[in-house]
């Protein structure tokens, strides 16, 4: 893969460095945007794993997708304003060919304009009662609605949203009060009209917030917005990534930052300390507290810089920092409001959340084991870093000096990854042989495979998934089912993302330009199971399936736009390992527990009951209407409030390993113990642990060739 990306960059670097460098020495301060869209355009359209031609449908979705990107409540524009707009609807293409971007700076300047309009019309709307007697309607469905047909009816509509918003509001404080005279019938009881200005007085509160960080926007982020318009166009993956958002998917995709380990909130004009990071330098240095305000930020000796009304981004900016370095805190304490400067040297923190976890459990006198990979990370700046194969070879071991008799990988919710881990970690439980298939487009596809003999784990397996395990994760247990290595158990089928993105920094195309431009993740390829069918759009089908919440949700690769279609490539040859003798009796026996189980049966019943309020989307702005409906949606859903009450009296606890950090890091006890806690009353993962205890290893089968 490595070479097939090389010569990609060489081929594009070739076509880009003569018509990039012309540009940039006719003009010595090029237009930041114009060289994004240059770049951009002939990335996609020389190495995009899709052909796309730049063409009228290409400009109607990049059209749509911007203003639906700005306005997708239908606040800001009107149907006049969408009619000065349409002279672009069919010549974006031909604009970005030339690298021209009059559409957007005409909507967005136009933005601007009805962004200042909406402060005066939430303003003026919100002083006074609305008429809560009135019989009317509003649908939240925006996709259907039409824009405003002028500023008359747009301003109807913030009315229609605003009231709705209070109304939800007065139905939360009298639910309040109910509740309060339950317990004390002493209280005092507040008035409709109370409760209506309490209500209307929070929306406006809600709304100066919301708008004062919208105001901390800057051009580059709605920049950005018509970025992914653009790109999005090749396919729901491929998107652009400012230097910011950058940072931030590195920072996730390694589990690791350079800084002082501290979450910060913006609220109002000032930087909160939400929460500290375990093991951090903040938590270590011990005076930082959650709730303390930021004032001021100073690089070691350096004068301090005012950060009050600072964006957040900005201000995380200082006060992260490369490792070994002094930063100095002006803080306001949240316990007796004094001010007080805090030195703390910058180390490398680790997300604790981001890695593999396990657990130990004991069911009818055998032990068995639960390992939780969240996410396939790694860290591409280290190749000495940890990464989710390493983490999770190492676990393993850990487990099985302990004596666990069974694993469960738990992959629910892990959207993917690395690639090159999803192999890795495939490799651990089988002897060598394929994991995947990539395919490039128009070319034939690479088998990459598992070249190690040695198996870190050969005892039963099941693999959990559910309807947001993606990419990756179903890299995996595809491969775990090919081999019949593992029973596959959890939702009816995974998310259903089969291609892979690569990172591009733009900058590596236009090297004459200073600033950093950001990167573009680009679908490059397509990966296939080894038995050829593609995880696109299906996704895995779980050997067992089970009702969940998502059941009957749009929430999968099928229901985007511009998601790639299923297709299929040649088997691989692969030897099936053959582990279970009683692979189908298990599978049977579940699925008779699972059918027959009055859990899951309600389970199913819920599913398809937030399939229905998901598409219930019109409310009545009748204040007793809508008392009335709510009530009623309460009362239908009361028979569902103990849908995943469940305990199934079982004891998890951590492998000694973990005791000896505990010692060190009570915060990481809590955490823990609460996981535990969740895993006991976790009715999937208990018939993952009834589906383990049954599995029997085939000793005596030979492997079966494919």
């Amino acid at each position: 893969m490595k070479t097939k990306l090389t010569t990609i960059y060489i081929l594009l670097l070739t076509v880009f460095a003569s018509s990039f460098t012309t540009n940039a020495n006719t003009n010595k301060d090029p237009d930041k945007d114009k060289v994004i869209i240059y770049v951009l355009k002939n990335i996609l359209t020389r190495g995009h794993y899709v052909q796309k031609e730049l063409n009228d449908d290409f400009s109607v979705h990049v059209y749509n997708s911007f203003i639906d990107g700005l306005d997708p409540s239908k606040r800001y524009f009107t149907q006049d304003d969408l009619k000065e707009f349409s002279q672009f609807k069919y010549e974006i293409d031909n604009q970005l060919l030339d690298n021209k971007i009059d559409f957007y700076k005409l909507v967005y300047e136009r933005f601007l304009e009805k962004m200042k309009s909406a402060k005066t019309y939430y303003g003026v709307l919100l002083t006074q009662p609305f008429d809560y007697s009135k019989k009317e309607s509003i649908d939240i469905d925006y996709d259907k609605i039409p824009f405003a047909k002028n500023e008359n009816e747009l301003v109807d509509y913030w009315r229609k949203q605003l009231k709705l918003q209070v109304l939800g509001n007065i139905e939360n404080l009298e639910n309040l009060q109910e509740e309060n005279i339950k317990k004390d019938p002493k209280t005092v009881q507040k008035s409709f009209e109370d409760f209506e200005h309490e209500a209307r007085t929070k929306v406006l509160k809600n709304m100066d917030d919301l708008y004062l960080r919208i105001e901390e926007l800057e051009h580059s982020d709605w920049y950005s917005t018509f970025l992914n318009s653009v790109v999005s166009g090749f396919g729901p993956h491929t998107t652009y990534m400012s230097p910011r958002s950058k940072s931030r998917f590195d920072q996730d995709m390694s589990g690791k930052l350079e800084g002082i380990g501290a979450r910060l909130q913006k609220k109002g004009i000032y930087t909160h300390i939400f929460e500290l990071v375990s093991g951090g330098p903040a938590w270590k240095q011990g005076e930082l507290e959650a709730g303390d305000i930021i004032l001021k930020v100073a690089q070691g000796d350096e004068e301090p810089l005012d950060i009050v009304g600072m964006r957040l981004d900005d201000a995380i900016k200082f006060i992260k920092g490369p490792k070994g370095t002094e930063v100095r805190l002006t803080v306001k304490k949240k316990i007796d409001g004094s001010t007080k400067i805090i030195s703390i040297t910058r180390d490398v923190v680790e997300l604790e959340e981001t890695f593999v976890k396990s657990s130990i459990v004991e069911k009818n006198g055998k032990k068995y084991g639960i390992i939780n990979l969240p996410k396939f990370y790694i860290d591409f700046s280290d190749t000495n870093g940890r990464d989710s194969a390493k983490d999770m070879e190492q676990e393993i071991a850990r487990l099985q000096s302990e004596g666990v008799e069974g694993l469960i990988v738990d992959l629910r919710n892990n959207g993917g990854g690395s690639l090159k881990t999803a192999i890795e970690i495939g490799g651990l439980f089988i002897e060598e042989g394929p994991i995947v298939q990539v395919k490039y487009r128009d070319e034939a596809p690479i088998i990459k495979k598992d070249t190690d003999p040695k198996i870190q784990w050969n005892g039963p397996l099941v693999v959990m998934v559910n309807e947001f395990s993606a990419s990756a994760s179903e890299i995996f247990a595809a491969a775990m089912q090919d081999y019949k290595r593992g029973v596959i158990l959890g939702g009816k089928q995974t998310y259903g993302k089969g291609t892979v993105q690569n990172i591009l920094p733009i900058n590596r195309f236009a090297q004459n330009y200073p600033d950093d431009l950001g990167a573009i993740k680009m679908t490059i390829q397509k990966f296939y199971r080894i038995n050829g069918g593609s995880t696109q759009i299906e996704g895995v089908y779980s050997d067992i399936a089970m009702p969940d919440r998502y059941s009957y949700m749009e929430v999968g690769e099928r229901d985007l736009e511009g998601a790639l279609p299923w297709d299929k490539v040649a088997q691989a040859k692969y030897t099936q390992t053959n582990s279970y003798e009683n692979f189908n009796d298990v599978l049977y026996n579940s699925k008779n527990r699972i059918n027959s189980d009055s859990k899951f049966k309600m389970i199913n019943e819920y599913a398809k009951w937030l399939k229905a309020n998901q598409d219930h989307t019109t409310y009545s702005l009748n204040y007793k209407d809508f008392l009335a409906e709510s009530k009623k949606q309460d009362k239908s859903g009361d028979q569902f409030k103990d849908v995943f009450k469940f305990d199934s009296n079982l004891r998890f606890l951590s492998p000694k390993y973990e005791f000896d950090l505990f010692k060190k890091d009570s915060v990481l006890e809590d955490k823990r113990m609460a996981w535990h806690k969740n895993l006991s009353k976790d009715i999937y993962v208990n018939e993952a642990l009834n589906v383990l205890s049954e599995l029997k290893m085939n000793r005596n089968l030979e492997p079966v060739k494919n």
